[in-house]
Parts: structure tokens; sequence; C-alpha cells
């Protein structure tokens, strides 16, 4: 559609290209036009459809004479074909040429008469024997189609009789690909391409076989080898390759030195062409990109959409491939490894039908195609087939050889995947095409080590759950195995199996990155995608497990039983006037309650209170995984670099370095935070747990919780002044006294500093201090702070004083019944968590010297904290792959969790102390 022609019986008289063409018609007497189209001539044979001259076959057509100068009549001269001369018109019938010599052979002429046999332009005598009658047809499996070939037609008997009678090479090679078209069929019954080159090949033994190798067979292609059971894995995996690879070091063999022979469909061998240059990658790329993809160890994974109206231009005339894998042996010289390849779209005979993926049932072959455009025509060669075939996947398999120390491989596998698209439209119509590189490895044995571990750490979480659950049941005065006690237990092992996912995991992902990345002499691969999927399974099941653990938490620590005792006791008297009287009498001066509220308060604020600050933690990891670069760690090519050229190749994520990455990182930032904080910041700066139970001290006021049934803790906070609600030059002189050792020590027992003690109640206190609780919680307290009910602010009051003389009085050892010893834990009870004795008639307190009360805080809690936020964050970067979106939705859940702690919490510490809400801000 770019320029203009003459229309048939019409010459040309003037062009200058484009549409400035002058075209005048031919007279009657001179009605043909010449072949270049510029005069006008006689054609004594007729004219063609174009208007043009056209001659009988083994004639040629001539229009000038010797000397250029133009007939008045076309002449057609007849090719001789008798002996001597043996000529015949060549394809464009321009000039005679020497005929085909296998007329000669058999005619000793250029004509195939009968009896003799006529087929692709070959001349074969009816006494020779010839192999069976092909059958030209082409099966398109995944489409359903069986078509009869045009090329087939007219070549497939030809050069199988060729390839039988002579051995000639290009029409072997030629049968060959046409067997390759047909996707290496296999069949006994059958006399298509295959079943041809099969007959011959089994009837040509005598011919010998190339290179030693049993399954080339000479002047033949080399197609199969063989269909053996366990011939597969024998070819794969009983010869190591002859080479090591490496990853660093001087003398590194980095590269893996792929090279091809080319054919044509006619079998004419083309060149040798080297894999990096792209040949086998459909996808455009840029060339660093392109030969990226032979980096031994690196990864390669390519992808896209190409349109059929682009494949039919690019891949007009297909090409067919037997690739080899080039290496240097000892004495320096250059060999050739044959590489097989693995048809998934073989189709097999009856015996291979069914017979699974086992590698020993793999049927392996030799040659193959990237786009096959030429047997799906059905009749003219020069139309748009109406089939064709696109190699729509291709993977090249690098298996690394177990408990190799060198870097040596098993001989490489093209793995190759063909799709049948039915030409419709090509400009619209489009195929999803893929080129990948794999490594792999062996990795039976790493999952049972990982089952064994596995078994072995769930074995030990089922005890230590059930020395929990011990412990649980002692600590909540109950002795009965019922439901509660397996659910509890169910709690228990689901926070302890998500420790052992967690450890397992995170050793797991620290060991691929740390041996895979800094190997020299490659002795590891990485798992593939599909090896990762019990991996990722792992993740969920500790994120899982880690989550039920922290909601129970975070429901225990909401509902535990909190009471300020209030040391402080009346100084002096007032005179108060008696409502309804009219009288005025004497009262002991009442005590103020802003301490307890000020206490109250310093509570509520270190419940969230954390060994780490998560801002800071999410920031700095997400800085050294983005921004320093640590996230190309986790690249699944062999480069152990920070940073990646924008213009090379970028090699997939690998799951589980991923998580190797992003977990270490975490631990280690979080490691360093906590050794901070309690090394640096909390003894020189501020230690909040050890403030509040100075200021308890200070206020006169302890703290007794109670965490189970019959366990919890105490903090001692009777002031060592007497009193507490002063001004501040006594305050000032109290503080003094103190610093001089003028006063007493603030423990609970004579000469002592102890103030904090994990208490173990007996059933008889706990019931007394349910039937006084169950007072003070019955009413809830004004609506309204200055439109209350005054018979229920005075019952709270009544029932807040009572709690406040018990407790203050069973820690005075006033009631004798209900009496208490303070000893200290025997060292396998730490161990353990647990206590062994069981207060029966007297309370125990424990010394407690760690401060243990935390463990109703976050603060106590860090660890389990911190698996969660680690697996959280794994969790969503697994399944988004986008560290940002990972942290800031890590950084959300812990915001969310921590108000839904702050305000519940504050909810049950007005509830358990009857300080009014509006007080605690």
């Amino acid at each position: 559609g770019s320029s203009c022609v003459c229309q048939p019986g019409y010459r040309m008289v003037s062009s200058n290209g484009g549409s400035s063409v002058i075209c005048e018609k031919c007279p009657e007497n001179m009605s043909g036009v010449t072949q270049d189209g510029w005069n006008c001539i006689t054609c004594p044979k007729g004219l063609t459809s174009e208007g043009k001259c056209k001659c009988l076959n083994n004639e040629i057509l001539v229009e000038r004479s010797i000397d250029g100068i133009l007939l008045n009549e076309a002449l057609c001269i007849h090719c001789n074909g008798s002996e001597q001369s043996f000529s015949a018109s060549d394809a464009s019938g321009n000039r005679c040429v020497r005929c085909e010599q296998t007329f000669i052979n058999v005619s000793k002429s250029c004509d195939c008469s009968s009896p003799n046999i006529l087929t692709g332009g070959l001349c074969f005598s009816a006494s020779d024997s010839l192999p069976p009658k092909g059958v030209a047809t082409v099966r398109f499996g995944q489409l359903g189609i069986t078509l009869t070939s045009a090329w087939f037609l007219k070549n497939l008997q030809s050069s199988a009789s060729a390839c039988w009678l002579y051995s000639n090479l290009t029409a072997c090679q030629a049968l060959g690909n046409m067997c390759v078209m047909n996707m290496n069929s296999l069949s006994s019954s059958s006399t298509d391409a295959c079943g041809l080159f099969q007959y011959i090949y089994v009837n040509t033994a005598r011919l010998g076989i190339v290179h030693s190798i049993a399954f080339w067979r000479h002047n033949l292609p080399w197609l199969y080898y063989g269909d053996q059971p366990g011939l597969a894995s024998q070819v794969l995996e009983a010869n190591h390759f002859p080479t090591i690879f490496s990853f660093k070091g001087t003398d590194k063999d980095v590269k893996l030195q792929f090279i091809a022979a080319s054919f044509d469909a006619a079998g004419n061998f083309l060149k040798w062409q080297n894999l990096e240059g792209g040949i086998l990658q459909l996808c455009p790329d840029t060339q660093t990109k392109l030969n990226a993809a032979y980096a031994f160890g690196t990864t390669y994974q390519q992808s896209c959409k190409i349109s059929v109206s682009k494949i039919l231009l690019d891949f007009a005339n297909p090409i067919f491939y037997d690739l080899f894998l080039e290496y240097n042996g000892d004495n320096g010289q250059q060999y050739l490894w044959a590489v097989p390849v693995l048809n998934l779209n073989l189709q097999y005979s009856e015996m291979f039908v069914n017979q699974g993926s086992n590698m020993n049932n793999w049927l392996l072959t030799r040659r193959f195609f990237l786009v096959d455009t030429l047997s799906g025509k059905e009749n003219d060669l020069g139309k748009l087939p109406r089939v064709i075939r696109i190699a729509s996947k291709i993977t090249i398999s690098i298996r690394l050889v177990s408990h190799t120390q060198r870097g040596t491989i098993y001989p490489p596998l093209l793995t190759i995947a063909y799709t049948d698209v039915l030409v419709q439209n090509p400009e619209t119509q489009s195929v999803m095409v893929s080129f990948s590189v794999n490594y792999e490895m062996n990795q039976s044995e790493a999952q049972i080590q990982t089952d064994i571990t596995l078994g072995v750490l769930g074995g030990l979480a089922v005890l230590w759950s059930l020395l929990k659950t011990a412990g649980w049941k002692r600590r909540t005065g109950s002795s009965i195995i019922d439901l509660q006690t397996v659910l509890k237990f169910l709690l228990f092992y689901a926070g302890d199996l998500a420790n052992v996912f967690f450890v397992i995991t995170v050793g797991t992902g620290i060991y691929w990155l740390v041996f895979f990345k800094a190997q020299q002499f490659v002795s590891v691969l990485l798992p593939l995608p599909s090896q990762e999927e019990d991996f990722v399974t792992y993740i969920a099941c500790a994120f899982s497990l880690k989550a039920l653990q922290f909601l129970q938490l975070l429901v225990s620590q909401l509902a535990i039983d909190i009471f300020f005792i209030d040391w402080e006791r009346p100084k002096g008297k007032v005179l108060k006037a008696v409502e309804g009287e009219g009288v005025i009498k004497s009262a002991a001066a009442p005590v103020s309650i802003w301490r307890t509220y000020f206490i109250a308060n310093e509570w509520n604020e270190i419940q969230t209170v954390r060994k780490i600050n998560p801002l800071f933690q999410v920031l700095a990891v997400l800085f050294f995984l983005e921004v320093v670069g640590f996230s190309n760690l986790a690249l699944m090519d062999s480069s152990s670099s920070l940073t990646r050229n924008s213009e090379s190749y970028i090699a997939p994520w690998s799951r589980i370095l991923r998580f190797g990455v992003s977990a270490a990182l975490w631990l280690a930032i979080a490691f360093l935070q906590i050794t901070f904080f309690s090394v640096f910041y909390e003894r020189f700066i501020e230690d909040k747990i050890s403030q509040f139970v100075d200021l308890c001290c200070m206020s006169n006021i302890s703290v007794f919780l109670l965490s189970h049934s019959c366990f919890g803790y105490y903090i001692h906070g009777r002031s060592v002044h007497g009193h507490a609600d002063t001004n501040m030059e006594e305050m000032n002189m109290n503080l003094k006294r103190e610093a001089e050792n003028l006063c007493s020590q603030r423990g609970l027992l004579p000469n002592t500093d102890g103030q904090t003690f994990q208490i173990s109640i007996s059933r008889k206190m706990r019931l007394h201090y349910d039937r006084i609780h169950e007072t003070l919680t019955r009413k809830r307290g004004p609506a309204r702070l200055l439109d209350s009910s005054a018979n229920t602010f005075e019952q709270s009051t009544r029932a807040y004083n009572t709690m406040n003389k018990f407790l203050s009085s069973f820690i005075d050892h006033v009631h004798k019944e209900m009496d208490y010893i303070v000893k200290d834990k025997l060292l396998l009870e730490r161990i353990l968590g647990m206590e062994f004795m069981e207060p029966i008639e007297k309370s125990i307190f424990y010394n407690d010297e760690g401060q243990s009360f935390s463990d109703v805080l976050y603060y106590g809690n860090e660890t389990t904290l911190l698996i969660f936020d680690v697996l959280f964050f794994s969790i969503v970067d697994l399944a988004s792959q986008s560290f940002v979106l990972a942290a800031i939705l890590t950084y959300l859940q812990q915001e969310i969790f921590r108000f839904i702690r702050n305000t519940l919490g504050q909810k049950n510490l007005a509830s358990k102390t009857l300080v009014d809400e509006r007080f605690l801000i």
C-alpha cells in the first residue's frame, strides 16, 4: 500500500516512486507486459493473471536477445534434459540448470515418468525399497485439531526416501525437523514424520553412531534419548558435569556457556549460536539483562505478552536448535555437553500415558524450536497458517550435586511447553511467553532435619505447656481437671508451638541467608518457590498461634484484680456538722484521696510501656531494608552486595531470604534497643517501672495485684516516714533523712529493701477478698461528678474503706487465721515459673528482686509482643512483597492494640480500685 503499479495489460511509462506512476495500455497485437513492466511484448503461450508471459514446465522465458535488445515476441525455450545436458528450468523459470541428481540416477534424464515416483521434487525408482507411505498430518492436541500440512505433503515422503536410500544429511535433518514439529510423537502404528524417522533409525544400525553416543545415528539428527524406563534418571544423574562453579574468588567460573547448533526447516545447517545473545528469550530486553540469564547462581525469570502478528512477522521460518553446554577439559581443550530436553507436550505412546511426573518415566529429547508457523499451513505455503505453535514456557534447570563442596552440578535440563494458537485475528491475538533459569538442589535432607527438629521441639513444647498448666492450676487454687484446664493447656501449647515454629523459620531463613550468600565454591542452592510452601506454612502457623497467645495475654491483663492500699492515717481531728441533727461534733481528719488518684494515673500510664520504642523499631528496620539496601540480600542471585545497578537484571525475591533478612534485622535492632534501654537509659535517665515502686513508697500506698485466683503480686509502698500527706519542706526533710540512712529501710521485713513480691494466697484469704470485692464492685459509682446517689456513694466508700482496712491489716499480720510468710523462691521454681508449695493455711510472699509484677503489663511480655510484631510484619510482606506496606501496617496494629489495652485497662482499673475513670487522664 505504499506505491502504485500498473494494471494487467498496461506498461509503465514513467515512475518516480510512490504514487507518481504513468501507465499506457499495450496494443492488441502485443498484449503482454515484460517481466520488468516497462515494455509490451507478444506472448505465444498465453498470459498470467498479472498480464505477463508464461511458459510450460521445463521451459524458460526469454524476452531479450543476449545483447539486451527486446524481442517483438517472447520465446519459451525448452531445457534439454537428455544425456550430456541433463538440464531443467530452475524454480523461478528463469534459466536452465542441471536437474536434480535423483532424476539422473533413476531415468538417465530430467523426466520422472511412470512407473517412477516423483515426490517433493525428487525422483525415485519404483523398484527401490522405499519407506512406508507417510501421513502428512500434524496434530495440535491443545486445540483438538488434526490438519494436513502443506509442508509435510510436499516434503515428508521425499525427505524420508532420500534419507533412507541415500543417507542424505539434509533430507535426514529435514525429516527430523518434521518429527519435532509433530511434538516427537511416538506411536508404533503411525507413519507420521516421527514414525518414518523411527523406521529409518531402527533399520540403519549399520551406519554406526556419532561420538560414542548410542542414541545418535550417523547422518541422522539426535532426537531421542531412548524410551527405556529409568533412562532419564541415568542421563540426568549418573554423571556429573565435568567442571565446577563458584560465586567469588579469582578463579571463578560464573558463566554458563550455552551454545546451540541451528538448522532451518529444510534441514540446512545455519550456524553455531551463543545463547547470551538472547536467542531463546522471546521477550525484548536490553542485552545486559538478557545475558544475565546465564550468570551462575542467579535465578532468572522473564515473561511478557507477544502479539501473534509480531510472531508471524519475526518467525516466518522456523529455526531448530540442538543445545550444548560448553566447557574446558583438563588439557584446555573445549568440549560440548549435550543438554537434554523435556518436552511437556510430548505425545506419548500408550506405554507412556499416565506415567506421572516421576523422573524415571520421562522421555527426553534433544531438538526443539521456538515458533512453528510452517506446519500449520494447509494449502498455499505463502498464506497465513491456520495454527501456529509457540514455546510459551522455557525453563533451564541447573541441579547441584548433593553434598558437594566444590560447586559440582548435574547436567542441565531444558524443559519446554508449547501453546497452540488458532490464527483468527493476528492483530488482536496475543500469547503469554516466559523464560526462566532455575537453580535447585535436593532439599529432602533439609526437610527431614526440619521435621525432626519440629518433632523434638514440639514434644518439648508439650511438656513445657503441661508444666505451665500445672503451675496455672496451682495459682488458681484448683486441683480438678476440667474443660477450662484443657482449654488453658491448648492456649499455652499454642504459644509454645508458635515459638517453636518461629525458632525454626528464623533459623532456616538466617541459615540460607548466610550459607548461600557467603559461599565461594557453591555447596548450597536456594529452595525453589514451590519448595518454599512448607516454610510459608510454618510462618503462617507461627503467626496464627502467636496471635492467639497475644489475644489471650491481652484478655488476661484486662481482667486482673488490683487495689491500692492507702497506709496514710488521719492527722488530728476536725469539727464536722452532723446532717439533720444541727450539732457539731469532732471527727478524725480525712485522708487525702489525691495520692491514690496520682498512683492510679501512674499505673495507667505504664500499662503499655515497652522495652523498645515501637516507632523507632519500625522506622529503623525500614531504613536498613530500603535505604541501606539490605533488601537486596533477599534476591535469588549470588551477589552479597547491598546495592544493585538499575540497568542490570534484578533477580526475583526469595521468600525464605526475605523473611530471613527482615527477621534478623528486626531482632537485631530490638536487641540493641533492649540493651540500650536496660544498660543506659533506664539506669541513667528514666526507669518507669522502678520509679513507680519508688513513687508508691513516697505516696505511702501499696499495690495489691491478683493475676490469678490465688496468685499475684504485691508492691510494698508503706512509707518509712509514717505519712506522706505533708508539705514540701517536710517531704524534702524525709528524703534527706532517708538518703543519710537516718530512718528504717523500705522493705516489708525489717532491715530489708525488698518491696516487690510474688504472692500465693490461701483460699480463705481469697474468699474473704471476694466478699468485700463483691460489695465494692456492685455499684460503679456516680455517673456524674456533682449529681450522684448518696446511698451508692456511701456504700462504695464503705466498701473501699473495708477493703483498704482488710488488706492493710492482712499485711500487718492482724488476721492470724489468714497470715502469711515471706520466703525466697527455689532456683527450680524460678526457672519453671511455678510454685511447689501450696498455700493451704498461710499465704506465701516470695521475695522478688526482678519486679515481676510487670508480667501484668506490656513491659514484662516484650518477647511475646516482639515475636508477634516480627510475624505480623513478615506475613504482610510475604503477601504483598512490600517492606514499606508491612512496616506501615505493623505500626498501625501496634497502635490499635495499644489503644485497646489502654482504654479497656483503664476501665478495669477504675472498676477494681473505685478510682473514678474521669480522674484517669
